[in-house]
């Protein structure tokens, strides 16, 4: 395939239609928020057999060298059916597009292949306890030690930890300059199964576990597995940042709960609602606007800007998206069991939908300085 053009509209369909059919045949219990809670390492390796795992990674790398938008039409298919896609979500969203661009060659061969066959599975060390959304505060240290670096902190909101085989850690490996703050961070790839990693559960108000608080005592991490370039990871994290907050999770966590609610309207179960209809259209816009934001990462183009707008707009969709049904349905315990199930996870979910990837009002501090109204 030449991946210098863009697919044609057609062959787009055809792949969303093959999605749908595969996950209508092999998954039984969709949910809301699969791509965070739904962790099925099966489900990931029966997409990695189907060549929908590391689509955008190059052939020489084991991947399949598809474009982003092929990659975003089935990942926002696998998103509307609520298909359980957690284990790889964060590798393949994340982790893929940083190490095309910042790994080393030994990196690359070491990690993408695994990803795209769906058996390494990633997490991310950037935020920590009592940082909230400044990652320029962050304590975590990297200090030199014989053959590598030595690493010692905290991590937290780590999702997946517990089973995942690495994170991307973002540490302070010079000392703090209080009029360059941005300066002096570097990232490392950390295996979590190392001498000194400690992993703990944090264990969501209705008792699932997927967050983690990821300790680090002195971690020993080999000079090649430093990862870009020591003293820009700053740059490095917020060119990640743009991978992490447009796609399509951004504002179909809770779809399968609205898609629900419209099938209950049509049976009769709910009441006809004028704002079922105007989140419907909230949807449909923000599928534009992502679908954008991919087309601009295929054609190599900025769009950190444009994916915390996204993120923004989406997120607070998604949690209106729980709260309408909630209230429509008369609380979670009066629906059907379907519409309740869906229901009662979305409102568990709800807080975080517009912490994670960065808090609105950070990311509308973002937004207003990159217009020039701040």
């Amino acid at each position: 395939m030449d991946v210098t053009r863009p697919p044609r509209t057609d062959s787009l369909a055809a792949l969303r239609t093959e999605v749908r059919e595969f996950v209508a045949d092999h998954t039984d219990a969709a949910g809301v928020d699969s791509w965070l809670v739904g962790w099925d390492e099966e489900f990931t390796r029966e997409l990695a057999a189907r060549r929908w795992l590391g689509m955008t990674v190059p052939v020489e790398y084991g991947g399949h060298g598809r474009t982003h938008l092929e990659r975003f039409a089935v990942t926002e298919e696998l998103l509307a059916a609520g298909a359980p896609v957690a284990a790889h979500w964060i590798a393949d969203r994340q982790i893929v597009p940083s190490l095309l661009r910042y790994g080393t060659e030994e990196q690359k061969r070491r990690y993408l292949p695994a990803i795209a066959a769906g058996t390494c599975f990633f997490g991310i060390g950037m935020s920590e306890p009592d940082s909230g959304s400044d990652l320029a505060s962050v304590r975590t240290r990297a200090t030199r030690a014989d053959g590598g670096w030595t690493i010692t902190g905290t991590k937290v909101w780590t999702s997946g930890a517990h089973r995942a085989d690495a994170f991307i850690c973002l540490a302070r490996s010079e000392p703090l300059d209080p009029a360059h703050r941005h300066a002096g961070l570097s990232q490392f790839l950390v295996d979590l199964r190392s001498p000194g990693v400690r992993i703990r559960p944090i264990h969501s108000m209705d008792g699932s576990h997927h967050f983690n608080e990821v300790h680090l005592d002195g971690v020993h991490v080999p000079d090649d597995m430093v990862f870009g370039t020591l003293g820009e990871g700053w740059t490095q994290v917020t060119s990640e940042l743009a991978f992490e907050r447009s796609g399509p999770e951004r504002f179909l966590s809770t779809f399968p709960l609205l898609a629900e609610c419209v099938e209950q309207t049509r049976l009769g179960t709910l009441e006809p609602s004028d704002d079922t209809g105007r989140l419907v259209a909230r949807v449909a816009g923000l599928h534009r606007m992502s679908s954008d934001v991919a087309g601009r990462l295929e054609r190599g183009e900025r769009a950190d800007v444009a994916a915390a707008v996204v993120k923004v707009l989406g997120t607070s969709t998604e949690g209106d998206v729980a709260e309408h049904v909630d209230l429509l349905g008369g609380g979670a315990r009066t629906q059907p069991e379907r519409l309740r199930r869906f229901t009662e996870s979305a409102l568990v979910q709800r807080p975080g939908f517009t912490l994670r990837g960065g808090t609105s009002e950070v990311l509308r501090g973002v937004i207003a300085r990159e217009l020039g109204l701040r």
